[in-house]
């Protein structure tokens, strides 16, 4: 059998699975932002008409779902799985507002990374054979994470210059064996790194190292540099952990020019909104990607893109015991295009 890896981290899908649709959805302070027009759905209750926050994030799961496969004209029961996970505890986000539809269902977490990690299993599956389509999506809400991770919302905690704001937001692609792209070309599963930071209110910093090692090795494997790609988006490091990757590069002698962003830095304007670091949470990437992203590949802007979201894998127990913070993040490479077929 032909094996897909290339190098020692990074498959390159002999049958690139293309992107069918995509919807995202967001809360008031996502309406607010420069991104506000790429959204399928804003809404300003942070309820979104439930009883709980928990609930209204499974109200999102659940809408940016019903969206996608409308966009696609599709019904449930198409589906061959969805890969789906979120922030909250045993993801009661995802399975609570995914347990009507029927779909076979594998619950996800990689934090803030889950995008990235839903999207490369689900392209795997379909390349392999093993489905034909799938939807892979995750969600935030700032209300939820506040709750778990630090202080309930009325308490009016003051936060640091370095902490992020979660984004309330949900997004949902669908996959196809088949289809006009765009296409997920390659993917590249992140490891676990930790530099022992152990602050839970500057997560860029934690998660940093493990952008850089991701995206080193698909470079390395794919024997590509920054260059080769028209944007390269990672999510949600926020100021100061974007530009700590670029630092490391920049030791490298690799300079990350203006074609690097951060999905934490492009969601919310952080001149008129009090972000501070920037966005986090994994409906920040989602959003970004299941929105802009993929609506201006599909016009023509960029032609190849690099997604790589990170996540910070930490839990309140683990923060309380005084634990440092792992960080991972998983890459996958979307072309408006179709591969040239290998001579291999």
């Amino acid at each position: 059998m032909l094996s897909k890896r290339v190098g020692q981290r990074t498959i390159a899908l002999a049958h690139p699975p293309s992107v069918l649709s995509f919807a995202n959805i967001g809360g008031k302070c996502e309406g607010c932002g420069p991104l506000s027009t790429y959204f399928d759905e804003l809404n300003d209750d942070s309820f979104f008409g439930q009883q709980t926050w928990e609930k209204a994030e499974s109200t999102m799961q659940k809408k940016v779902l019903q969206r996608a496969l409308e966009q696609a004209r599709l019904k449930p029961k198409d589906l061959d799985y969805v890969l789906a996970g979120d922030l909250l505890n045993q993801c009661i986000g995802s399975s609570f507002g995914l347990r009507e539809f029927g779909i076979p269902f594998y619950g996800l977490y990689g934090a803030c990374s889950t995008m990235g990690e839903s999207l490369s299993l689900a392209a795997m599956l379909i390349d392999g054979g093993f489905a034909r389509i799938c939807a892979a999506m995750t969600s935030s809400h700032f209300c939820t994470a506040e709750r778990q991770y630090r202080m309930p919302v009325p308490y009016g905690n003051q936060r640091p210059p370095t902490a992020q704001w979660t984004a309330t937001a949900a997004g949902c692609t669908i996959l196809s064996a088949d289809g006009p792209g765009p296409y997920l070309t390659h993917v590249t599963c992140g490891k676990i790194v930790d530099k022992g930071i152990a602050d839970a209110n500057n997560m860029g910093a934690a998660m940093a190292p493990a952008a850089y090692d991701t995206l080193s090795a698909f470079f390395r494997d794919t024997k590509t540099t920054p260059r080769d790609y028209d944007l390269i988006v990672t999510g949600d490091l926020g100021e100061l952990g974007h530009a700590i990757v670029r630092d490391f590069f920049s030791k490298d002698g690799i300079e990350l020019d203006s074609r690097f962003k951060d999905c934490g830095l492009m969601l919310y304007d952080r001149r008129r909104q009090d972000m501070h670091a920037g966005a986090s949470g994994c409906g920040c990437s989602a959003a970004v990607l299941n929105g802009y992203l993929l609506t201006e590949l599909r016009r023509g802007r960029w032609e190849r893109i690099l997604f790589a979201p990170t996540g910070a894998l930490l839990s309140p127990t683990s923060s309380f015991q005084g634990e440092s913070i792992p960080g991972i993040c998983h890459a996958v490479c979307i072309s408006s295009k179709l591969p040239a077929p290998s001579n291999a």
